[in-house]
């Protein structure tokens, strides 16, 4: 007999497919949609795949048919109008709808640490996190008015062992390794939260198909939260950097000259974020995240030896950190 049914609306990405193969392990019948391009992660045997672009409802409706899901899972989803659509869509198909929505949803600079379920979510400074917020009010609306049964989840930074914390990625690796100084905003003592996307997976898949779920909103993150300038370090120790050169820079100067970075910056990582789990572990007792980041970061570095295409320099990136080196260094 299978386990309880489960739709997942992407299903390749850093959280999504970590969260796909822990569900798989946890005996649910898994079903992944996505467009079927090339560049996701790779899907476990025994999940069904099917194909289809998630806003082309029409080509939705096709793919799907008539089939009902326990719990249905979208990843993509970063508008109102595409949660909208999903609840005139999934409304009488699913037991659970979870929408992922963001942690830098949270207001930000928060005023008190840790921050909860309860902290209010109010984000000035990044457009996406405006959207995530405006998503929840409409799915919450949806909850209280036609008892749409949603569950929204909340990460923070995520990473599996393709991506590094840092801006530009393997830029900055590549500057460390060149002897050149990496940009750190503020003094770098902000403290900054950073999840494996298997622990989280735990965490995540603890609530599917769980009715006290619905209706509720759960922040699912690591308890470690080191500094910038300790992040930094762990990076520089995992690429076998021994004299790490770091040239802290105000946000706001970053902001001026790279509007894009700043807003990623002012909006989220310039800012404490730290993090309690009291309430997803009061339904998933057993969520206890493994992988500290002194160990994760090792993972990522060996992928990126084992990758060179993935070494890629962001030449403007590159000389950008460049010129703000120069102007601030001490």
């Amino acid at each position: 007999m299978s386990g309880p049914s489960v739709l997942f609306i992407g299903g390749s990405g850093v959280i999504s497919a970590s969260c796909v193969r822990e569900a798989v392990e946890q005996g649910f019948d898994v079903t992944v949609l996505n467009r079927g391009t090339t560049g996701g992660r790779p899907i476990p045997e025994g999940v069904t795949r099917l194909q289809a672009d998630v806003s082309d409802r029409s080509a939705l409706a096709d793919v799907l048919g008539d089939r009902k899901w326990d719990t249905v899972v979208n990843w993509i989803a970063f508008t109102p109008d595409q949660v909208q659509a999903d609840v005139e869509y999934f409304a009488g198909r699913t037991r659970q709808y979870v929408f992922i929505s963001s942690a830098s949803a949270y207001q930000t600079p928060a005023t008190h640490l840790p921050i909860t379920e309860s902290t209010p979510l109010k984000n000035p400074y990044w457009q996406y996190s405006r959207d995530k917020i405006a998503c929840e009010d409409l799915l919450m609306a949806a909850y209280r008015e036609q008892d749409f049964p949603v569950t929204i989840v909340r990460p923070s930074h995520t990473y599996d062992e393709t991506k590094l914390p840092l801006t530009g990625g393997w830029t900055a690796v590549a500057r460390m390794r060149a002897g050149k100084p990496i940009i750190i905003t503020g003094d770098g003592s902000s403290l900054w939260t950073l999840t494996h996307s298997r622990d989280f997976a735990v965490g995540f898949t603890g609530l599917l198909d769980r009715a006290e779920a619905i209706g509720e909103a759960f922040t699912i993150t690591s308890d470690e939260a080191p500094t910038w300038n300790a992040i930094a370090q762990e990076i520089a120790a995992a690429a076998g950097v021994d004299d790490l050169q770091i040239v802290h820079v105000p946000a706001d100067a970053i902001n001026a000259v790279d509007p894009e970075w700043g807003a990623a910056l002012l909006g989220d990582k310039a800012n404490s974020s730290v993090f309690d789990n009291s309430k997803v572990r009061s339904l998933v007792p057993w969520y206890r995240p493994r992988t500290p980041y002194r160990h994760g970061v090792r993972e990522v570095i060996a992928w990126f030896e084992a990758n060179p295409d993935a070494q890629v320099v962001d030449e403007r990136l590159d000389a950008l950190m460049d010129e703000l080196a120069a102007r601030w260094a001490v």
